[in-house]
């Protein structure tokens, strides 16, 4: 095999492509393309993945019969459960509390603290996390948390941006809430001390997101996530709060309509335990790791879909089943770092999506789901990407743009992390454009709540990631980091209020999971499968084969 050779961190016949981008890119910063109208959206829509044919399939058994859901979730919703009922003792719980929040990322964090805000004593909420505390989507958030807390911005407007970015399928009661909260949960942010980019005058810098009409994206710099959970994850520990680790909830624990707890099991030494708790919150996050029709994911390994399996188990209702976001711009190389985020961020801040041939094929703040496609569409429709060493195709995103626009050095302060990350393979971002194609990043839908995150089960709160409606069948950026610090914090109280009511503890029992099994023969389904997966399966498989086989 020859050997290649490579040039700035890029294999000789990649690079030979970069002087196209430089040639072009003065021409491209005078004339910027204009965002698509309404019927050049739909157009370009039909080949993202959730309106392309294929990949998807009607849901026979339990509360959303008949809708339609990617292939890969509806076979964890007709898999059958992990356990049996003799295999765990339900007569002694392991822990007995009045809140037990299951899953450890900005949603749930929040949910406790608040809990406790509330008067709920720190020994009677537990948070039980799958990994360690903080191994979650919410540490991975780059670009941003959107709030409309400046006087030229308003309520409505960060309402009807969302909505509209969401095709107006997003619940209303919900997304009010949302956008009500947003200026009360960065001045709790602030408070609490996470580290915001500011101007000189003390403002906070605000940006621009894909599909907004206004500056209201808060950062810190490209690791804002991180830096929320940081401080969010501080207060939890102050306060004493239990928690435990590795302890996966396998099951919820029902009696009747009512979710009264959750059997775990430790993934390090195979043991159950069972929780008895009055009021449970379902902070489970995403499903990016289902790899849904061969596409790389953004998402932490623990993000296997498990809290929209055990909710739908025991009854509850989802909704936009159907919708899957696809991050327009994670890295195409290197193959070490298939899939991984590119914040939205670098294309607000001047950055554009390039073509094999220099060209800037679309308006780089286009809603995610427009962007993305445009972007499958160039590589795979227009045969106008550049395929990589993999085999993956991708198109460039001009990265020295942000330069030519905000000055020499931007890209250092601004995004350290993804610097960093270029840097280890030999790319200089602020010299070279890199690679980059859509990426499997957000579950759209999930289990439907009110505003407070009641589900229609007695008992079970849903926060964050694992919920449904909020952003109708398409998120915008910077409304996910605020979806779970809003709807964590409103859980929290609504769980506590909950109990000060005097609710009683129900029984333990698994009859929900009988049920459903009785459900799942009837429609004649084998048991071949199991569910929750809990983690991700990659052994016995080509390392690249869910990079290399994307479904367009």
């Amino acid at each position: 095999m020859a050997e290649v050779k490579y040039i700035e961190g890029y294999p000789e016949e990649i690079f030979q492509l970069i002087p196209k981008v430089h040639e072009t890119r003065s021409w491209r910063a005078e004339n910027i393309p204009a965002a698509m109208t309404k019927e050049e959206r739909q157009e370009v829509l039909k080949i993202h993945p959730d309106w392309a044919p294929g990949g998807k399939r009607k849901i026979v058994v339990g509360p959303n019969q008949g809708d339609i859901a990617p292939r890969e979730v509806v076979d964890l919703l007709e898999a059958y459960p992990l356990i049996e009922k003799q295999e765990v003792d339900l007569s002694i719980p392991d822990y007995q509390v009045d809140i037990m929040v299951l899953g450890g990322g900005l949603a749930g964090t929040a949910a406790c603290i608040w809990a406790h805000e509330m008067g709920i004593d720190k020994d009677k909420i537990l948070l039980v996390n799958k990994l360690r505390h903080g191994d979650a989507n919410s540490i991975m958030a780059e670009g941003g948390t959107q709030a409309a807390d400046r006087k030229v911005d308003s309520l409505e407007r960060h309402y009807l941006d969302t909505i509209g970015g969401g095709h107006f399928t997003n619940k209303p009661d919900v997304l009010r809430a949302l956008v009500e909260d947003g200026p009360f949960i960065m001045h709790w942010l602030h408070e609490l001390g996470v580290i915001f980019d500011k101007e000189e005058n003390g403002d906070f810098v605000e940006k621009w997101g894909g599909g907004t009409s206004i500056k209201r994206m808060h950062s810190c710099r490209d690791y804002t996530g991180l830096e929320e959970f940081r401080v969010i994850r501080d207060e939890f520990i102050s306060r004493k709060i239990g928690c435990i680790e590795h302890f996966p909830a396998v099951e919820l624990l029902t009696d009747g309509d009512k979710v009264t707890g959750a059997v775990l099991y430790n993934l390090e030494t195979g043991e159950y335990k069972v929780v008895a708790a009055k009021a449970t919150i379902l902070a489970t996050g995403g499903f990016g790791r289902l790899h849904i029709r061969g596409f790389p994911t953004t998402n932490h390994y623990g993000a296997t879909g498990d809290g929209v399996v055990l909710a739908y188990r025991a009854g509850a209702k989802l909704r936009d089943t159907d919708t899957v976001q696809y991050h327009p711009t994670g890295a195409a190389y290197p193959v070490q770092i298939i899939g991984y985020l590119l914040t939205e961020k670098l294309r607000t801040s001047g950055a554009q999506p390039v073509n094999i041939d220099g060209e800037a094929f679309v308006f780089a703040m286009e809603p995610r789901d427009v962007e993305a496609a445009a972007i499958i569409r160039e590589c795979y429709v227009r045969n106008k990407g550049i395929t990589t060493p993999s085999g993956l195709r991708g198109v460039w995103l001009d990265t020295p743009m942000i330069e030519l626009k905000n000055g020499k050095g931007y890209i250092e302060k601004a995004f350290p992390g993804m610097d960093r990350m270029f840097r280890r393979y030999d790319i200089d971002m602020a010299k070279n454009p890199v690679l980059i194609f859509p990426t499997l990043h957000y579950q759209n839908g999930g289990v439907e709540t009110d505003p407070v995150g009641r589900t229609t089960l007695e008992g079970l709160w849903v926060a964050g990631e694992v919920s449904g409606g909020v952003h109708g069948k398409n998120r915008l950026m910077g409304n996910s980091t605020l979806d779970c610090m809003v709807f964590g914090r409103r859980t929290g109280i609504s769980a506590a209020e909950y109990i000060k009511k005097g609710k009683k503890q129900g029984k333990l029992t698994l009859e929900h999971v009988s049920n459903y099994v009785k459900m799942l023969k009837e429609a004649k389904i084998k048991p071949k499968r199991r569910s929750p997966i809990l983690l991700p399966e990659y052994r016995g498989k080509k390392s690249l084969a869910r990079a290399l086989h994307v479904e367009v």
